[in-house]
């Protein structure tokens, strides 16, 4: 019963994780909905009541599939979770009624490609009006990964504590990096004479290229951002590269205009979309 019970609150703190990292934000094509409807049918277990070893088999076997749903939803694989209980209550808390405990947690996992180790501690109090709770400490670590951009927003998150948004975000960025990676190889595949990635498709970056225009190519520039409130967006620019004459013969502005120009395309098609055109009318003759 007791080795039971332990891997039945493990797997209720994996869960409880996993839910608030898709809580909040839609995914990049739109899946808030489908999620807070999939969530509302799961039905909720009580540990109340568990007065067997069958019970809390019964209870095992729900949450295991439960966490499964829930791994394959978010793309989070927790793989180990340890966790330590310190009762901090002194004498005079007692006689007040306060209860004061200090859990140490740690785990490991996995978001897709960006594996993960965490340890943090969270601080319970609890009276007989109400029971907090808050993350004093939290320490992130990263294995070696593709996503150089999240290192800044792992910072971020270690200052602030912020155990939710970490989980929350990341799998949001990584859906968007898995994207990217997509449209990059795809436009590779489709045009491979024009396209052209020196750090493959997982860079941030983009070359096209015209064999009809020698010296004249443009750079995409896909970054996928991550604010001050955890919210995950791509950011996508256009940088020129052209030879000193065309410039000087550019007497409409279009060259230092084409990156206001590529966001204005953006807006209207969206992104593969405004990508394919610009490779398009770049390679006009040799697509052609």
């Amino acid at each position: 019963m007791d080795a039971e019970l332990a891997e039945v609150r493990a797997l209720q703190a994996e869960i409880a994780a996993l839910r608030r990292a898709c809580e909040d934000q839609p995914a990049p094509w739109e899946e808030k909905s489908r999620v807070q409807k999939s969530f509302q049918a799961i039905h909720q277990f009580s540990s109340k009541g568990w007065k067997s070893s069958k019970d809390l088999k019964s209870q095992l076997g729900h949450l295991e599939s439960e966490l499964s749903f829930l791994s394959t939803l978010t793309g989070i694989n927790i793989r180990n979770y340890s966790k330590q209980t310190e009762d901090l209550t002194g004498t005079e808390m007692t006689e007040k009624s306060i209860r004061k405990v200090l859990q140490r947690h740690r785990l490991s996992g996995n978001c897709h490609m960006v594996t993960f180790q965490l340890e943090f501690q969270i601080l319970e109090i609890q009276n007989k009006e109400r029971l907090s709770s808050a993350v004093t400490d939290l320490n992130i670590i990263m294995e070696p990964t593709e996503c150089s951009e999240l290192s800044e927003f792992v910072s971020r998150a270690e200052e602030r504590k912020d155990l939710f948004m970490f989980f929350r975000s990341l799998h949001f960025f990584v859906e968007w990096f898995e994207y990217r990676k997509h449209a990059f190889k795809h436009f590779k595949e489709k045009y491979p004479d024009a396209v052209h990635l020196s750090e493959g498709p997982s860079s941030p970056f983009m070359v096209i290229r015209s064999a009809s225009q020698p010296g004249f190519e443009l750079v995409i520039v896909w970054r996928i951002q991550i604010d001050e409130d955890g919210k995950v967006f791509p950011k996508l620019d256009l940088l020129t590269k052209v030879p000193q004459r065309a410039l000087e013969l550019d007497k409409n502005r279009a060259i230092e205009t084409a990156p206001l120009s590529f966001r204005t395309l953006l807006g209207v098609l969206g992104i593969e979309a405004a990508l394919e055109s610009l490779i398009k009318s770049l390679c006009a003759e040799q697509n052609g």
